[in-house]
Parts: C-alpha cells; structure tokens; sequence
C-alpha cells in the first residue's frame, strides 16, 4: 500500500480540537485496509513526527433516504494518532 493513500484526511471537530489541545493527539479518516504499523509509518513519513501509539475506530455506513431515492453512506475507519512531547503537527486550522 502507498503511504500516501492510507491517510486521508483530518478530522476536524471539537472533540479533536480537546483531544489536540491537552492530549497532543490528532485524529484522522484512513484507509479501511491499513493497520496500525502502516498508520504510523505514513505519519512519521508524511509529517516527520514521532508517533508513541495508534488507537483505530472502525465505522458502518449508514443507509439515508431523500424522497425517494436511497443510498448508503460508505464504511470508513478512524485513527487517533498520539506524538512523543514536544513534537507537533502544522495543520490549517477552519475558523
């Protein structure tokens, strides 16, 4: 699997703000394939942090109606990454 590929984005939510501001953890949408060695490698590689622990949440999609079409909202899989002291991650901040 390509580095690149197993992170796919950050969450950014209020719950992720706290977990960043007093737990120095960040939280991210990965791959639903990628274990927890593959997430750290990607993360030491990509942002040249150190990674102490990786906790990985998988998600269900859920079914959503609109009228009357339907669909489904795809499986997806969280990753909570928590860096060594003193390491950061420089993200854009959403105002």
């Amino acid at each position: 699997m390509n580095i690149r590929n197993v992170i796919k984005r950050p969450i950014v939510t209020e719950k992720a703000a706290i977990l960043k501001e007093k737990n120095n953890k960040y939280t991210f949408v990965v791959d639903k394939d990628a274990n927890k060695f593959q997430i750290k490698q990607a993360v030491e590689t990509l942002f040249k942090v150190k990674v102490e622990s990786v906790h990985t949440s998988n998600y269900l999609g859920k079914s959503k109606k609109m009228g009357i079409h339907s669909g489904y909202r795809s499986d997806w899989k969280k990753a909570i990454i928590k860096l060594a002291a003193g390491q950061e991650i420089q993200m854009v901040d959403e105002a």
